[in-house]
């Protein structure tokens, strides 16, 4: 098995619903007014996965145990928040469940009560992850351009362009692989810059 986080999703690239397409923006409101209930409103947008990373911080470096409960919550949380990505990057016209759908599944390395796992990486992921959030920076600004040349694209001939879609279902699987090494702490395999997707 992969110690890596694995994301499998199922897009749509053709005959798309032009009329949901252009009015996105306002469909998706709804989704994410949904998940922001899941952040703090006190210090900003601080997301739930975020406040549980400090408790398995604690249980990896003082019991070298990764709360079951928490890792349930977060592979749940994450198939959540890329069902809405999906959904947001007009890779699909299924508006985003908040149950578990066939279209994206998420599958996170086992850890067995994080006996698999460094005790003390944990405590400097967040640091040697910075050359992945500055990659990954540049990824999501391509990404948002090729997302908009898609929407134009859907609008006039009814499809996804081709082009995008490695790229931007690339750019996602990059992203859940980062999430799974520096915030939920899933691995201790340092992720791969690549941005190619994986089928």
């Amino acid at each position: 098995m992969s110690k890596q986080v694995q994301t499998k999703l199922v897009v749509n690239t053709r005959k798309r619903n032009r009329a949901t397409t252009f009015f996105r923006p306002i469909l998706i409101i709804p989704i994410l007014i949904f998940v922001s209930t899941f952040s703090s409103n006190n210090s900003g947008a601080v997301s739930i996965s975020f406040i549980l990373a400090v408790p398995v911080l604690l249980a990896l470096v003082f019991r070298n145990i990764y709360p079951s409960y928490i890792y349930g919550f977060n592979q749940s949380f994450l198939e959540l928040q890329n069902r809405i990505s999906v959904y947001a990057l007009y890779l699909t016209d299924e508006f985003p469940s908040i149950e578990k759908s066939k279209n994206v599944t998420i599958t996170l390395p086992e850890v067995k009560g994080g006996k698999a796992l460094n005790r003390w990486l944990p405590l400097v992921k967040w640091f040697l992850a910075i050359p992945l959030y500055v990659v990954g920076v540049v990824y999501l600004a391509v990404t948002v351009i090729y997302t908009i040349i898609a929407w134009f694209n859907i609008l006039f001939t009814g499809k996804y362009p081709k082009f995008a879609i490695d790229f931007v279902v690339g750019t996602v699987q990059f992203w859940n692989r980062v999430t799974g090494y520096a915030f939920i702490l899933v691995t201790d395999e340092y992720p791969t810059f690549s941005v190619k997707a994986t089928k």
